[in-house]
C-alpha cells in the first residue's frame, strides 16, 4: 500500500468524532414548497423627465405603494394579461 493508504482506509471506515452526519431530510431548498413556480421577473425601462419621476416617486412613497405596482396596474388595465400567465400577487 502507498504511504498514506492505511490512513485513508482508516478514515473511510470510521466517522471522525468532530464531524457530525448531516441530516438532509431536515433541510429545505429555501423555496416555498406550496407556491407555484413563477415566471422570471425582468426590468421594464421607461424614459421620463426627472421632475415627473421625482414627483411620482414622492407621491407613491406618501401613499406607501411602489411605482412598479402602479405601472403594472395601469398596463394591466390598458392591455389586460396574456392567457395562462402566472404573476406575483401585489400587496395592497
Amino acid at each position: 500500500m502507498s504511504k498514506y493508504g492505511d490512513l485513508i482506509k482508516k478514515a473511510r471506515e470510521t466517522e471522525p468524532e468532530n464531524q457530525k452526519a448531516i441530516n438532509t431530510e431536515d433541510q429545505t431548498s429555501g423555496f416555498p414548497s406550496q407556491e407555484p413556480e413563477l415566471e422570471q421577473m425582468v426590468n421594464l425601462c421607461v424614459k421620463v423627465p426627472i421632475s415627473q419621476r421625482r414627483y411620482w416617486m414622492s407621491k407613491a412613497k406618501e401613499k406607501g405603494i411602489t411605482v412598479t405596482s402602479v405601472i403594472v396596474e395601469a398596463l394591466t388595465q390598458k392591455f389586460g394579461e396574456p392567457e395562462n400567465q402566472k404573476t406575483r400577487k401585489s400587496e395592497k
